[in-house]
């Protein structure tokens, strides 16, 4: 998902890649933000968090965020 911010993901949403009630994945800078339908719960988060195992991963209702990891001092 290399996009823009505030670009769509273009994924399509489902249980193997996001939670089933998602409406939108989309980019904004390097975070990836996932809107849902409905309020997520805590397989939702689950998911998303076994997805990407090494970034931090919050949940606030219906939507789940990805927060960027962070970049190496140089």
């Amino acid at each position: 998902m290399n996009l823009g911010a505030g670009e769509p993901a273009g994924e399509a949403a489902g249980p193997d890649r996001w939670p089933p009630a998602t409406r939108a994945v989309t980019r904004i800078g390097r975070a990836c933000v996932i809107e849902g339908l409905t309020d997520f719960g805590p397989d939702d988060l689950r998911l998303v968090r076994d997805r990407f195992p090494h970034q931090h991963v919050t949940l606030d209702g219906d939507v789940i965020t990805v927060w960027p990891a962070l970049l190496p001092r140089t």
